[in-house]
């Protein structure tokens, strides 16, 4: 990268910094480790090659994502071990096809009847072996059917041989406020899949993946008893929200946004930056957690909080209000100062941009790495 450095940066651009990355890394491998369970990053707030190699460093070497986008952008790269965790649709199918028939072991995802029948139809025509796990809720009550329904069962019918076992997702975790309570929702979690696995073992399937996580959940789980893998995705970034959760500090968060001072009112003790709602996402999950951030919370730009709790308050399209606590501090942020912006839900935030701009542990700007966007 030569002499770049974040001065050089047109903003707002997202800021990662490796060091950071490979702790939140190590901590969670070590969390899922202990139980003897295969981890499986889920790739959908990072999107990136070169977090995802790093991610799978001396793991199994699987990844869970969240578009077909994703897969493909992933298979290109050589990542064929993949769980699709999202209900496939219909429509959808023939992408799913041609990625399997390129040679990548995709798992697809369902909780539905007729296309759990749709996907065995194609399986069968084509002679593929499309691989899919049956959805189940364990307690959020987005996707998923209840481990004890019949649904169960008629959806891993209609898939036949397809079926090789079940997935879900503890996301009513991110309702929780200590790793104690995200323990209680991992063990809810876990005894959902296990008992779904077990019906379908008992109704003659062959269960070969039982698939469970959420990041608070895999970080806490006190057990994995009768689970085959945990496919965290956050953790890799970790966010305002996260690191409340998990009782971590401030510098566990990797990814930032680097934002100029567009505007500046010492009177009010206000400063505008360029990134508003686009840049930093209206997620308002901190709105529920013992601390509110707002939209965001400033530092400096050594990602340092040198200007206190100060908030972005306001989040217009490209526009992010931030009132500082001391309202002096608006004389070190003239007009083109350059802050950093640590955010809510590092998922959501990510999703405007298309690369990382990489630092380690300075200002300079040591690689760029790309992200795949889209569906």
């Amino acid at each position: 990268m030569g002499d770049s450095t974040l001065e050089t940066l047109a903003t707002p651009a997202l800021v990662l910094d490796r060091p950071t990355l490979e702790r939140n890394l190590t901590t969670m491998a070590t969390a899922v480790g202990r139980h003897g369970v295969r981890l499986r990053p889920h790739l959908k707030t990072a999107k990136s090659v070169e977090v995802a190699r790093r991610a799978i460093a001396g793991q199994a070497g699987g990844i869970a994502v969240s578009t077909l986008a994703e897969a493909d952008y992933f298979a290109q790269a050589g990542f064929t071990d993949q769980l699709y965790a999202v209900g496939i649709t219909p429509q959808k199918l023939a992408r799913a096809a041609a990625l399997i028939r390129r040679g990548v072991n995709l798992v697809l995802t369902t909780d539905d009847v007729g296309a759990a029948r749709a996907i065995a139809a194609l399986a069968t025509a084509e002679g593929l072996a499309i691989r899919t796990v049956v959805e189940v809720d364990c307690g959020e009550h987005r996707a998923g059917v209840a481990p004890d329904s019949e649904q169960l069962l008629a959806v891993a019918a209609a898939l036949g041989p397809c079926c090789i076992g079940v997935m879900t997702h503890g996301g009513h975790s991110y309702g929780c406020q200590t790793p104690a309570e995200a323990a209680v929702v991992a063990e809810s979690e876990r005894v959902a899949a296990v008992t779904a696995a077990e019906r379908l073992r008992s109704a003659g399937v062959a269960v070969s993946m039982i698939s469970v996580g959420s990041t608070p959940t895999a970080r806490f789980a006190n057990r994995l008893d009768g689970v085959t893998e945990a496919r965290p995705g956050v953790y890799m970034f970790q966010d305002l929200f996260q690191i409340q959760l998990a009782g971590d500090p401030l510098d566990s968060i990797a990814v930032t946004v680097l934002a100029s001072v567009t505007s500046v009112r010492p009177a009010e003790g206000v400063v505008l930056v360029d990134a508003g709602g686009i840049a930093l996402s209206k997620d308002r999950s901190t709105a529920s957690a013992p601390t509110d951030y707002g939209y965001g919370l400033l530092l400096d730009l050594d990602g340092q909080p040198s200007f206190g709790r100060a908030l972005v308050e306001r989040a217009n399209q490209e526009h992010g209000v931030i009132r500082l606590p001391n309202p002096a501090d608006c004389a070190r942020l003239p007009v083109g100062s350059l802050v950093r912006i640590a955010t809510n839900h590092i998922c959501m935030t990510a999703a405007a941009f298309d690369r990382y701009h990489v630092v380690d542990g300075t200002r300079t700007i040591t690689a760029v790495w790309p992200r795949v966007n889209g569906w």
